[in-house]
């Protein structure tokens, strides 16, 4: 993956932005990434963390993503100890193919540059579980 990547740095297009979600006290981050170059820049600057990174690989058109959309807020306020991301399918096909993602939603949990699990579907509870299983790994 790691030529992959580098070929990303290429397209330098969309700005970086972010959705915050605020939940009474807590309130979290959820990166959203728009061009190669975010993602690039984010997976750059995790891969040799041990920070547990959470990709939502989601589209506009989709029911399911929508239903789970804010459920995955609710999960980033409450695993501050994991990145969390959106990528949206039909704007990163690219991405979106390298991580071999053939439906919607698809959440990838990735540690120092590496898939340790995934869930495909609109799954809060399994997803939760395993975020949780890789936050104490």
């Amino acid at each position: 993956m790691g030529n992959f990547f580098s070929r990303l740095l290429g397209n330098t297009g969309g700005a970086d932005r972010t959705e915050t979600a605020n939940n009474g006290a807590d309130s979290s981050t959820i990166v959203g990434i728009h061009s190669t170059a975010e993602w690039s820049e984010n997976w750059q600057s995790h891969i040799q963390s041990n920070k547990l990174m959470v990709i939502d690989f989601f589209a506009l058109w989709c029911g399911p993503c929508r239903v789970i959309e804010p459920e995955f807020k609710v999960m980033s306020t409450q695993f501050p100890g994991a990145v969390f991301l959106k990528i949206d399918v039909d704007e990163l096909p690219t991405v979106t193919q390298e991580w071999k993602v053939e439906a919607m939603p698809t959440f990838v949990l990735v540690k120092r540059g590496r898939e340790v699990d995934r869930v495909v579907g609109a799954n809060k509870e399994e997803l939760k579980k395993k975020i949780q299983l890789h936050l104490r790994k």
